[in-house]
């Protein structure tokens, strides 16, 4: 059964679901296709048995358009979200107040990626930014400055994402072609990773192997990486039409992806099957940019697109 959220002039860019509940999810959204206006983080909650299917349980204004979220590690009301103005911003939902808690200042240009670390007692936020740096926020007692700051990449950074697996380490995909691998506790990448073509717009590291990577760009395609040797990626998934805008290896199965793309659709795939979808999925009208998988529920995840709409459901193939 599929569940439907209308955002009604806002458009969305990325959509989570809360690690400690499986009927919450949080959705970042723009005004005008984040061009202009207004940005809101649509908090949802998932009603499977009934009509109405979600219902709003909290909408977070913000002066500029949202372009990512993803909900704290260590407490189940508090979310970050970022924004075509530079800056992060720390809601509490668990309080009335229709204001951040915090917000961080200091990217130059829009953040386009934000991403929490899973690993237990690590509680920072990373940051990726179109002004091409990277940024490392330490979450306990909430610092107004972030901790360290990344530069190498020489185009807009698109994507970054922690390791589930190995200690202090992330990756990051940029407009400059590239995947690099980095070791917070250096200011250079550990490696450099030619992207196969095109700008890397996201990556996923998989939940069952802390070698293997995904990765999506502009030229349609999916390349799935083992970082001990990179000299060239170990799949190919070459079917969209269009540029993949975002790519999630599943948390319930080791070689399962979702992926959507700027072709109005979402795709799952199993990598060591086949290089070819196992389903094609088009419910949008739009494209379609944000996706995320329930850890609580094996089969199910959201979409989210620039028509408006949020989608929760099962696909055959999960």
């Amino acid at each position: 059964m599929s569940c439907v959220f209308r955002t009604r002039g806002f458009h969305g860019y990325s959509v989570q679901f809360s690690p400690y509940e499986a009927t919450r999810l949080a959705c970042a959204c723009s005004q005008h296709y984040g061009l202009a206006g207004r940005g809101s983080l649509f908090i949802l909650d998932i009603h499977r048995q009934k009509q109405s299917g979600m219902q709003l349980f909290r909408k977070l204004d913000w002066q500029e358009g949202l372009f990512d979220c993803c909900w704290s590690e260590v407490s189940p009301n508090i979310i970050a979200s970022s924004s075509a103005d530079g800056r992060i911003q720390l809601w509490d939902i668990g309080m009335e107040q229709q204001v951040p808690v915090a917000v961080f200042q200091e990217h130059l240009k829009e953040v386009y990626s934000i991403d929490w670390c899973a690993v237990r007692g690590n509680n920072k936020l990373l940051s990726g930014s179109w002004d091409k740096t990277i940024k490392l926020w330490d979450m306990n007692g909430v610092q107004n400055s972030s901790i360290l700051t990344y530069t190498g990449h020489e185009n807009t950074i698109y994507c970054v994402k922690w390791s589930p697996h190995i200690p202090d380490t992330y990756a990051s995909t940029s407009g400059d072609g590239t995947i690099r691998i980095w070791n917070t506790n250096s200011p250079h990448p550990a490696q450099v990773i030619p992207g196969g073509g095109g700008e890397i717009l996201t990556c996923d590291w998989t939940k069952y192997d802390q070698n293997i990577l995904a990765s999506g760009s502009t030229n349609n395609q999916i390349r799935i990486w083992d970082i001990r040797n990179t000299m060239q990626s170990i799949q190919i998934l070459d079917c969209h039409l269009y540029a993949v805008r975002r790519v999630k290896c599943s948390p319930h199965n080791q070689s399962k992806l979702v992926s959507v793309s700027y072709d109005l659709t979402t795709r799952t795939w199993d990598y060591l099957k086949s290089n070819h979808p196992q389903e094609t999925i088009q419910h949008h009208t739009e494209f379609v940019v944000g996706i995320d998988f329930n850890l609580h529920k094996a089969s199910e995840i959201a979409d989210c697109s620039w028509d408006e709409q949020i989608n929760v459901y099962s696909p055959v193939s999960l």
